[in-house]
């Protein structure tokens, strides 16, 4: 991804976290929400629910990064759909309320039912993509972006992504966060821009933690995660 694409010419990078996500001792200090068979082949992570989709919500899970990230940085991973129905998310800037770190055992427990993430005692930017779970998301796809606390839906924009049975290969997925600026990129193409006003859905995110959601019964495949600070 060029500077440009920034829209601000004179912003930097420096890697602060690198993860290839192939194999099972990259994932020791991960923490997971939830249910979900993590399997590792091809050099990727692969992830699908470990409990059944009648279940509904509960059978949906987190998997959190340990560590704890600045409020200017750069997500980028590799993402390839195996099976179509679901949805993905990433959660960046998440930390709980009144600055506690996203894990502090004042917070309610946390299983992997979307409320608990949207509507909860945390606050998190979060972007959802390869938007499958309901036919209207089959029917239509967007990538959505939502601030919480709260459910708030403050961008939009097309899914580029294809059905599995399509899919070529690994899509490279980046998002950015600069001060109040969100980018969303699929294969360098932008999705959708935010500027947060710090106002309107609730004061302006700082650093925290990212993880990846995944709902079922959708399996998909991850690699190569690298956060980079920007500066």
């Amino acid at each position: 991804m060029r500077e440009s694409d920034l829209e601000v010419s004179f912003i930097k990078e420096r890697l602060i976290y690198e993860n290839p996500l192939e194999k099972p001792e990259d994932m020791k200090q991960f923490i997971l929400e939830g249910q979900a068979d993590i399997g590792f082949e091809n050099h990727c992570m692969c992830l699908k629910n470990a409990l059944d989709n009648g279940l509904g919500q509960k059978a949906n899970y987190v998997l959190w990064c340990p560590e704890t990230f600045p409020g200017n940085l750069k997500v980028t991973w590799e993402f390839k759909p195996v099976t179509d129905v679901g949805l993905c998310i990433l959660f960046f800037a998440a930390e709980g309320k009144d600055g506690k770190d996203l894990f502090d055992p004042s917070l309610a427990r946390r299983t992997g039912e979307y409320p608990q993430y949207h509507s909860g005692d945390i606050n998190t930017f979060h972007v959802s993509y390869f938007r499958r779970k309901e036919p209207d998301e089959r029917a239509f796809h967007t990538c959505n972006l939502r601030k919480s606390c709260g459910f708030h839906l403050v961008a939009q924009g097309a899914d580029p992504l294809p059905s599995a049975s399509d899919a070529a290969d690994f899509y490279p997925v980046t998002v950015t966060k600069y001060y109040n600026r969100i980018s969303f990129f699929i294969r360098d193409l932008r999705v959708f821009t935010y500027e947060d006003d710090g106002n309107t859905y609730g004061d302006t995110l700082k650093g925290g933690k990212i993880g990846f959601r995944q709902l079922a019964p959708l399996t998909a495949e991850y690699r190569n995660l690298k956060v980079y600070e920007l500066y």
